[in-house]
């Protein structure tokens, strides 16, 4: 069985709303079992319009399952994409405010910016490399709308891939001369370490992350655009926070970002 016509915009909005409405739902699969990849990303896609509709502007994507080990546990062979949105900035210095969330983790990721639109489906690491005006320390805040964070692949694609906030650094440095593939990581919540990764966590190289998302991208006639921001995958696993809590991660060489949460009272 395949979605049918209407039940598409009816899970859209199933989503949108839960997603508005900061609360858990059931995910989609639990009725309707046989959702593939690709519908999946057609919602995803009706998703983001439905966002735009309502006032948000598409600002780059977000990488997901960009660790070989993460997909071998989801035994999948790919990393997934999502949009990011203009509503989804979040500012170092204004702590975020915890009763926006439902279930929200940090993951350490490094942001690229695009200064020249690319588009194909044979785009290299070094294409993007070519493209990337500068690299910044970024955290992203993930949030589920699904029950205690738990879904199949297809679930997470349509759901925009748990997209909730991103936080930037203020270091942006150009990608030439950094050795991007081997940065070190730590990531430490309230000052106490939580934990260390490497660059080469993200497919090899988070540019190798990037050109699979373009390539992706290409097989639906679509690319990225100058202008565009792009979060490259996680350098590590996710770490959940509370009200109160402080989240920073710092990178060999190109700095560091943080964020504060405030507590709901």
């Amino acid at each position: 069985m395949t979605i049918m016509k209407g039940v598409d915009l009816e899970i859209v909005e199933y989503l949108f709303s839960a997603e508005k409405e900061c609360r858990e739902v059931m995910k989609v699969t639990d009725r309707y079992p046989e959702l593939t990849f690709d519908e999946a990303y057609s919602i995803q896609e009706k998703l983001i319009q439905r966002r735009e509709m309502d006032g948000v502007r598409k600002i780059g994507l977000k990488l997901g399952l960009t660790s070989k080990a993460k997909q071998e546990m989801m035994g999948v062979h790919e990393a997934i994409y999502g949009y990011l949105t203009d509503d989804m900035l979040a500012l170092e210095w204004e702590p975020v405010d915890f009763t926006d969330f439902i279930h929200p983790k940090a993951e350490p990721e490094i942001a690229f910016f695009i200064n020249e639109e690319l588009q194909g489906t044979n785009v290299t690491a070094e294409d993007v490399l070519r493209v990337t005006k500068f690299v910044a320390p970024a955290i992203e805040i993930i949030d589920s709308r699904y029950l205690n964070f738990k879904f199949t692949l297809a679930d997470v694609i349509a759901d925009n891939c748990s997209s909730s906030k991103l936080i930037i650094g203020s270091k942006w440095m150009s990608p030439a001369g950094l050795e991007l593939g081997q940065l070190g990581m730590v990531m430490t919540k309230n000052g106490q370490v939580v934990q260390t990764g490497s660059s080469a966590a993200v497919l090899g190289h988070p540019a190798v992350s990037v050109a699979w998302a373009v390539n992706k991208l290409g097989e639906r006639g679509k690319g990225i655009n100058k202008g565009d921001v792009i979060l490259s995958g996680a350098v590590s696993e996710a770490i959940s926070f509370e009200q109160n809590d402080t989240i920073l991660v710092q990178f060999a060489e190109l700095g560091g970002v943080s964020f504060s949460c405030k507590s709901s009272t």
